[in-house]
């Protein structure tokens, strides 16, 4: 789809700039027709003669210098593109755009263009996370702007987490796969989603308690997923890192078995899909400390009482809901999880061995086994969890036309 497309790639200033030099490069391969707008900072990093290079176009830096005096820059450039790609966005290009600044070529441009605009951040993790980077980053995701999220690894400054610049290939992969999508019904196009995902945590004093390893990672993919296939999705989420900017999901936060409980409960009527991604405590301590436990000789044995069983209790009261549970399992997967199925009265099961490299907690992969309440049983081999998400959710459409007919 890249063929004799015209693409105009914006270039902030980051080390990740040396990433943007490959994009330009495989998207020139595949045809499209490449203009690169750097920011002075980006030059500080890679020479513009190297983007010349690889685009055969020239390069545009300054807003004063106008190439063709019958035109003027920014505007052409901003009407010339089919796609407007900014890769990597800093935090400073991405709070520009959102507050309407334009004191430069490629913010100026920005704000003129009617073109789809992708943007692929690449920053530090703390910057990545800051409150005033994911507001701006929600009012240009509710504005139409569409993201490709950061990688997680070792990043330039010496931290290890999510700011990584895509790769390339990724990149022009999600951009190819959203302007093919953009021309087909969406699956859940008018469904309502009630999602959960996370760990809960179960408190024994004001300093401690008790959790898993859930990062929410998976939960977040399929809320995600189902938003971009047209469904308004319900997140509740136990405590994680993980943020979501999406104009179609609404999140609410949790902390405990029991808050979630309530939460599941209480959006549970009116949804189409209901999908308990969550790994919910089964137990919590009986007794909760008011102040905290000294350390003291001996044993400390705390006493564990049973938290209530969301999925069974939304099992038995659900009407015309799609229910779907999530087992992870670390043997005996089939068998567990049909168990699972059968006694909670759930509509489909997905199973995943959290014990198998690459499908465990924390992780950014998963593999998994969907298995429907007659019994069908489909494989879905790793991939990223995005990825795993939406076979799934093709898996519950496919199922909920079955059962129409």
């Amino acid at each position: 789809m890249f063929d004799q497309k015209n693409i105009l790639l914006g270039v902030s200033g980051g080390i990740a700039v040396y990433k943007a030099c490959a994009l330009a490069s495989k998207l020139t391969q595949k045809g499209a027709n490449v203009k690169v707008i750097m920011t002075e900072s980006a030059a500080e990093f890679v020479a513009p003669l190297t983007f010349q290079a690889l685009s055969r176009n020239p390069v545009y830096i300054d807003t004063f210098d106008e190439k063709n005096p019958q035109k003027i820059a920014h505007i052409d450039l901003a009407d010339w593109a089919d796609i407007v790609l900014i890769a990597p966005a800093t935090a400073n290009i991405i709070g520009k755009l959102a507050n309407g600044i334009a004191d430069d070529m490629l913010s100026t441009t920005l704000l003129a263009t009617q073109a789809d605009v992708y943007i692929a951040p690449a920053m530090n993790v703390h910057m990545y996370a800051h409150p005033a980077v994911i507001k701006n980053m929600k009012q240009l995701e509710e504005w139409g702007y569409h993201f490709i999220e950061p990688g997680d690894g070792y990043l330039a400054c010496g931290y290890v987490g999510k700011g990584r610049l895509e790769e390339p290939e990724s990149i022009m992969k999600a951009i190819q796969k959203h302007q093919e999508n953009r021309e087909k019904e969406p699956i859940l196009s008018g469904k309502k989603v009630l999602i959960s995902a996370g760990p809960t945590r179960e408190r024994v004093d004001p300093v401690r308690f008790f959790t898993n390893r859930s990062s929410g990672k998976m939960g977040y993919a399929l809320a995600e997923a189902a938003a971009d296939s047209g469904a308004e999705v319900t997140l509740i989420s136990g405590p994680v890192s993980e943020n979501i900017m999406h104009p179609n999901i609404k999140r609410i936060n949790v902390t405990t078995a029991d808050e979630m409980y309530i939460e599941m409960h209480r959006y549970f009527p009116g949804q189409d899909i209901v999908i308990k991604a969550a790994a919910v405590a089964d137990y919590r301590p009986k007794q909760v400390y008011a102040e905290k436990l000294k350390k003291k000789d001996g044993e400390w044995l705390v006493e564990m009482e049973r938290t209530r069983d969301i999925l069974q209790s939304l099992g038995k009261v659900k009407t015309k809901q799609y229910l779907v549970g999530f087992a992870a399992e670390t043997n005996n997967l089939l068998e567990y999880g049909k168990k699972k199925l059968e006694k909670k009265n759930l509509d489909a099961i997905v199973i995943n061995d959290v014990s198998s490299a690459g499908a465990g907690f924390e992780g950014d992969t998963n593999s998994v086994t969907y298995v429907n309440k007659h019994w069908k049983q489909d494989e879905v081999a790793i991939a990223s969890k995005r990825e795993v998400a939406e076979k799934i959710l093709t898996l519950i459409n496919r199922d909920m036309k079955d059962e129409l007919h």
